[in-house]
This record gives C-alpha cells, sequence and structure tokens, in this order.
C-alpha cells in the first residue's frame, strides 16, 4: 500500500527532512521506512543486523533518492541506544519511529529471566532513552513527530504472553500522556497498536498465528494518522480484535486473551 501524494507531502514538510526509524530490517518497521523514504525522508536505520540495514540502505537511495545512515546497535545495550544517539548529531532529525521490540510467550514461570529483562530492556528502557533525548531536540523545531509502538495486548494483562503485554501497557500510558503534554510543543505523539503482524516477531516469540495481517496492511494507516489522533488500530483486524473486547470488562478480556494466546504458544507447557 503506498502513500497518497497528498499525505507523502504532509509528512515530509511536517517531520523532515531526516526520520529514525529502530528495528527497521523487517517487519513493521521495514515497512515504515520505506514508506518514509517514499514520502522523500531522509532515513537513520537501526537493527541488529549491518549487512541487512546496508541491503536496504542502498534500495531505498537507489529507489527513492534519498539520504540514508545506517546505525547497527543492539538496543537491549545502553552502547547500542547511545549509538543510534550519536548516528544524528549533525542532522536535523524530525521523526522519531521507535519500532524496535520483541516478545516472549509461554508460561511466566518457565521463561528465561535474562531473556524478559532483555526485552524489558528494548521494548521500555531504550524506548524511554530515545523518547527523552529526541524530545530535547523536537521542543527546539516548529513542528516534529514520536511513533511509539503499541500493541493490541497493551489494553489489559494477557496470559501466556505477560511480560510481553506489560512492556506494550507500558508503552501504551507513556505515549498517551505524552501526546497530551509535548502537543504545545508541536510534537505529535502516535501509539500504534496493532493486532497479528506476519513478520518475524511470531518466531522469536515462539508463537503460530493464524490469522494476521501484513506489514504492508499498516503501514499507511499509522502515517496518515500521525498528526491527527494519539492511538490508532491500524488494519481492519485490529480494529475488529480491540473494538469486539472493549465493551467487555476487564477481567473477561484478560480471560478471552489467556483462551487466544493459549492456541498460538509452540511447545506450551501446561
Amino acid at each position: 500500500m503506498n502513500l497518497p501524494k497528498s499525505e507523502q507531502t504532509r509528512l515530509k514538510t511536517n517531520y523532515g527532512p531526516w526520520a529514525v526509524v529502530t528495528g527497521a530490517s523487517s517487519g513493521i518497521g521495514l515497512e515504515l521506512a520505506e514508506r518514509l523514504a517514499e514520502a522523500g525522508l531522509n532515513l537513520v536505520l537501526n537493527a541488529r543486523r549491518g549487512d541487512l540495514l546496508e541491503k536496504l540502505a542502498a534500495d531505498l537511495r537507489t529507489r527513492f533518492g534519498i539520504e540514508v545512515r545506517v546505525a547497527a546497535a543492539d538496543l537491549s545495550t545502553p552502547v547500542g541506544t547511545q549509538e543510534v544517539m550519536n548516528a544524528t548529531r549533525d542532522l536535523d532529525v524530525g521523526l522519531l519511529a521507535a519500532n524496535a521490540g520483541y516478545g516472549t510467550s509461554g508460561l511466566f514461570i518457565d521463561s528465561e529471566p535474562e531473556a524478559e529483562i532483555n526485552m524489558l530492556r528494548v521494548n521500555c528502557e531504550s524506548l524511554l532513552i530515545l523518547t527523552r533525548h529526541f524530545t530535547g531536540i523536537f521542543k527546539k523545531r516548529k513542528r516534529s513527530g514520536i511513533l511509539l509502538m503499541s500493541s493490541i495486548v497493551a489494553f489489559q494483562g494477557v496470559p501466556y504472553a505477560a511480560h510481553y503485554a506489560a512492556t506494550k501497557a507500558y508503552v501504551q500510558s507513556l505515549a498517551e500522556a505524552l501526546a497530551i503534554e509535548l502537543r504545545p510543543c508541536g510534537i505529535d505523539v502516535l501509539a500504534p497498536a496493532p493486532g497479528p503482524v506476519h513478520s518475524g516477531f511470531a518466531g522469536r516469540a515462539g508463537m503460530q498465528m493464524g490469522m494476521a495481517l501484513t506489514p504492508a496492511d499498516i503501514g499507511v494507516p499509522i502515517l496518515k494518522a500521525l498528526g491527527r489522533r494519539s492511538t490508532v488500530l491500524p488494519g481492519w483486524l485490529s480494529k475488529v480484535l480491540v473494538l469486539s473486547l472493549r465493551s467487555a470488562p476487564r477481567w473477561v478480556r484478560i480471560r478471552i486473551m489467556r483462551g487466544i494466546m493459549k492456541g498460538m504458544v509452540v511447545g506450551r507447557k501446561s
């Protein structure tokens, strides 16, 4: 799905000339990078795999005639997060798309503590550091934007993905509050909350997804919502899943999500 010309112009005018996209080598991050490049924004791309980022950078330069910098770094480490900030020091960045993140699944009692701690560092700590860093920069500009990647699991506890859902609840809450706080500064904050998406996420999380969206289904709706609302449910499936649960009490939603997740977890222990 491509952005309409009017949206391309709006994005470049409001959030250019440079955008930072974390988790840009695959899935939603890759889709956002391509759509922003299509709009003419220069990009700083972050992911762990430098070889994939270099190939992507070369492709985007060729197809869209933009400038691209690569910041290959692991955001579960303070050094990795600092490398992303270092890569932008001499650039006029107007948009942060904090998309990097991953999930785990299964019973919390069977989880590996180090994997859970690293997920917390990527999904929350690094996101916090980058958001605070760029809000200080964005406050000096007339207009800028921040995308903090949430999820439909952010709106209630989710058994069999308890800690992952908790990290996304943190992101959702932070984005909702910052959308109000930063609006007078001309900083647009959006929390995209997608449902299941076919990407590398499920494999890493140890999940099997049946019905799911593709990154191409949700990239354009996310970018079109930036500057117009504080949360978006991108794609039809995201809307159906959230709206169907909205009228249920929170304890009912938790039990419904338990049933959904129970069937998706690979090698689940009862």
